[in-house]
C-alpha cells in the first residue's frame, strides 16, 4: 500500500509509503491520502493526524517520472466539479488533472476539521511542500530541508502557492529565485516549521505533541483551527493562490509552445541533478 493508516490513542498517523521514491506523489497516493483523511475525520476516537513519509524523506514532490506514474489514468474526482483530465489535449488536460489532484486535494485536506501535523525528515521538496503546509503545525527532524526549485522549469512555483504566507514575501522571492534548499534551522527561524528536533526523537516528539493536542476538546480544535484558517483566507491566501495558479498554467502553456512540453524540457533526473547541486 503506498498510504499507510493506523491510530495510536487519539492520533491517527497517516504515512506515505513509496520510499524507494522518496515518496514521490503519484495519482494512487493522492488519493490514498484523501481516503487516509477521510477516514481520520469520520473516527470520533481520532482528534489529531499526523502525516509522515517511511524512509529517508518526506517527499521529493509530484511523480514526474517514475515506473508507476499515473497521470493518464482516470480515478473519480472528488475536489470539484471539474471534468477528468483523461482523453482531452494540451491546456484543457493539465489544469483539469492540477485543479484535482494538486490544488483541490490541498484545499480539502487544508480544511479536514482535525489539527494536523506534518512530520519531516530529510526532503520535502516541491510538492512534498504543499503537503506540508496544508497541515497545521511542521514538526522537522534535524536533517530536514525545503526547497521549491521549478523555476527552473520556467514555471512559478508549485500549485498550493502559500510561500508568501509560510515564510514571508521578502524570502519567499529569494526561495523561488535561486531554488537552494532550506534546512531546518534556517525553516524554524522564517516560520516554516514550529520545532525542530534530533531525527531519532522525530516520531517521538510529534506523538508527544500530538497527543497533548489531543487532550483538548474536539470542537474547540475544529472552531479554532477554522478561525485561523479564515483569517489567513481574509488575509489574501486563497486569492493568492487562486492568482499564482493560473500564472502556473500560463506557464505550461508557453514551455509547451516553445519547448514542446510543459516542464520546459526537464525530466525527473535533471530536476535530481539540480536539487543536488542546490544547498543553502
Amino acid at each position: 500500500m503506498v498510504v499507510g493508516y493506523e491510530v495510536r490513542g487519539a492520533t491517527a498517523i497517516v504515512t506515505m509509503n513509496r520510499p524507494e521514491y522518496r515518496n514521490a506523489q503519484n495519482s494512487v497516493m493522492t488519493y490514498g491520502l484523501d481516503d487516509a483523511f477521510y477516514r481520520a475525520a469520520e473516527d470520533d476516537a481520532v482528534k489529531v493526524v499526523v502525516l509522515r513519509g517511511a524512509g529517508k524523506h518526506f517527499s521529493a514532490g509530484h511523480d514526474i517520472g517514475t515506473p508507476a506514474r499515473d497521470h493518464d489514468v482516470a480515478y473519480e474526482r472528488r475536489a470539484g466539479l471539474w471534468w477528468s483530465h483523461v482523453g482531452k489535449e494540451g491546456a484543457e488536460a493539465r489544469f483539469a488533472r492540477e485543479q484535482e489532484v494538486y490544488l483541490g486535494m490541498c484545499r480539502r485536506w487544508r480544511e479536514l476539521p482535525k489539527p494536523t501535523i506534518a512530520s519531516v525528515q530529510g526532503a520535502c521538496i516541491a510538492g512534498g511542500l504543499m503537503l506540508a503546509w496544508v497541515c497545521d503545525l511542521v514538526i522537522a527532524a534535524d536533517d530536514a530541508f525545503f526547497a521549491d526549485p521549478v523555476v527552473r522549469m520556467n514555471v512559478p512555483g508549485v500549485e498550493y502557492f502559500a510561500h508568501p504566507f509560510v515564510m514571508g514575501p521578502r524570502f519567499a522571492k529569494e526561495f523561488l529565485f535561486l531554488g537552494d534548499r532550506v534546512d531546518a534551522h534556517r525553516a524554524l527561524e522564517l516560520g516554516m516549521a514550529n520545532r525542530v528536533v534530533p531525527r531519532a526523537e522525530l516520531e517521538a516528539q510529534t506523538l508527544d505533541i500530538a497527543e497533548r493536542i489531543g487532550r483538548m476538546p474536539r470542537l474547540g480544535l475544529a472552531l479554532t483551527k477554522k478561525a485561523v484558517n479564515q483569517a489567513e483566507d481574509l488575509m489574501g491566501l486563497r486569492a493568492g493562490i487562486d492568482a499564482a495558479f493560473g500564472l502556473h498554467h500560463l506557464a505550461h502553456a508557453h514551455n509547451v509552445e516553445v519547448r514542446g512540453d510543459s516542464v520546459g524540457g526537464l525530466d525527473a533526473k535533471a530536476m535530481a541533478a539540480g536539487n543536488r547541486s542546490a544547498t543553502r
